[in-house]
């Protein structure tokens, strides 16, 4: 397994316009990612995700946006550190009682500090060159055994949406090689399509895991 590169710049922070897409539109986000029926796939992974964590664990939200799924992580009774590079995001979840910290990808710094950690279409923001150190980053800081979630985008490239937004694509094959080559291991991935923001739809990869015993 690779070690972080702690002199890379990565995730969101890297582009200007994402960040300033979700800035600028941090309520419009909120009230769109309040988990509803087009969300739906998503709150079948929390649940699986909460059920992979001791009672009262430690969980890691990277990327959590207006901090919905950290609330109810919360709310179940998990502690949760909760990171996003939006300081407009970060309001919102903060507003919902998340005490969410402004940070980057490259800010996870910690060793065994998680039980679990949950990144749902966040990654995504970042260049696929940068996924293997993000990944990197969060097994290091996940107990072993720890249990991830990773919400992706299905297909192949990098793009803009119609918002803006940099995406970054990927298929399983890829995405698999990419968790095993970090430490991860019964990686289970669930195909589906949503519908995004900008009322695209497209196919998504919805997957879970846990670090292997042996780092």
């Amino acid at each position: 397994m690779s070690a972080p590169d702690a002199s890379r710049d990565v995730g969101t922070t890297g582009d200007d316009r994402t960040l300033a897409y979700y800035d600028a539109n941090a309520a419009d986000y909120d009230a769109w990612s309040n988990p509803g029926d087009h969300l739906r796939s998503e709150r079948g992974s929390l649940t699986r995700f909460l059920a992979a964590m001791p009672a009262g664990g430690r969980a890691l939200d990277l990327g959590c946006g207006a901090g919905h799924w950290a609330a109810a992580m919360i709310a179940a009774g998990f502690s949760v550190r909760a990171l996003d590079a939006s300081a407009g995001l970060v309001a919102q979840a903060r507003a919902r009682g998340v005490p969410a910290e402004l940070g980057r990808f490259e800010d996870l710094a910690e060793t065994a500090a998680y039980d679990g950690a949950w990144i749902s279409f966040s990654l995504l923001h970042a260049p696929l060159a940068d996924w293997p150190d993000v990944l990197a980053r969060v097994a290091r800081a996940l107990r072993p055994g720890g249990a991830l979630f990773l919400g992706v985008k299905e297909g192949e490239g990098e793009i803009r949406d119609r918002l803006g937004r940099r995406y970054s694509y990927i298929r399983e094959p890829a995405l698999r090689a990419l968790l095993t080559g970090a430490g991860f291991a019964r990686i289970e991935i669930e195909t589906g399509r949503e519908t995004g923001r900008d009322g695209s739809e497209t196919g998504i990869l919805l997957t879970h895991a846990r670090l292997g015993e042996a780092r």
